[in-house]
């Protein structure tokens, strides 16, 4: 197809197909692979011509980030379908097996947008607070903070006492906490603020992080030794998170 020929066509689907050919690359490449010059090579085009629909690499690369995120927003909605709507526990749980299952699925799209660097290619820059975050669109962050909430409003969890959570992080914790209520409170969730207290938000912070080291440590395989199946490993350490904050049964 022609440069020309693409003009008369509408812009969204121009774009689309753009961003289409940058996911291939990626997928079959890495993210090294994805470039002006290899994208406009593989459409017909020169590579000025992309400047037309974005901005720069890092702009391209965000808007793909959107695309993937939306996807594993799909995906994870089509799974949250199959559980109870009354049943948060069992809906974090669907939620926490389907990114680890997206993961293994799609390792490029895993690591751009969860494993690279906090650079202006993979985030945006937060003027009000001085700090560069995720993308917008970010669907599984969405989601996973809707049934958080849903958890939070439904049941009281087992979590440390206030002056437990390290000095060192309260600063950190206290803002984080601000962003989840404004959140929280977008999904349509009534939550009181002290259910959502610096010991709740310090245990969310513990959760996720053996949650998404479990998950990058068997996409990139590495475990300090071969494991060949880590399914009964992921399963065991969901059991114990949910133990560790008193809701080993209640789903």
């Amino acid at each position: 197809m022609t440069e020309t020929t693409r003009r008369d066509r509408p812009r969204a689907d121009t774009e689309r197909e753009i961003r289409q050919q940058a996911r291939r690359l990626l997928v079959e490449q890495g993210r090294e692979a994805v470039t002006l010059r290899a994208i406009a090579r593989e459409l017909g085009i020169t590579a000025p011509a992309l400047y037309r629909y974005y901005d720069s690499r890092e702009d391209l690369l965000r808007r793909v980030i959107d695309d993937i995120c939306g996807d594993l927003g799909a995906e994870l909605t089509a799974d949250l379908t199959r559980i109870d709507e009354h049943d948060a526990v069992g809906g974090v749980l669907a939620v926490c097996r389907g990114f680890r299952r997206w993961a293994l699925n799609h390792p490029q799209e895993f690591t751009l947008v969860f494993a690279s660097p906090a650079d202006s290619a993979t985030c945006e820059f937060d003027a009000s607070t001085g700090t560069m975050m995720r993308p917008a669109k970010d669907q599984f962050g969405r989601i996973f903070l809707n049934m958080a909430g849903k958890l939070l409003a439904t049941h009281k969890l087992l979590v440390p006492d206030e002056e437990q959570v390290p000095e060192e992080l309260r600063v950190d914790l206290a803002a984080f906490r601000s962003h989840l209520l404004a959140q929280i409170e977008q999904e349509g969730i009534a939550l009181p603020e002290e259910s959502l207290n610096l010991s709740v938000v310090y245990t969310m912070l513990q959760f996720w992080v053996r949650l998404y080291g479990q998950v990058a440590l068997e996409v990139f395989g590495r475990f300090p030794f071969a494991v060949s199946n880590a399914e009964p490993l992921f399963e065991t350490m969901l059991t114990e998170l949910f133990d560790d904050i008193g809701l080993a049964n209640a789903s």
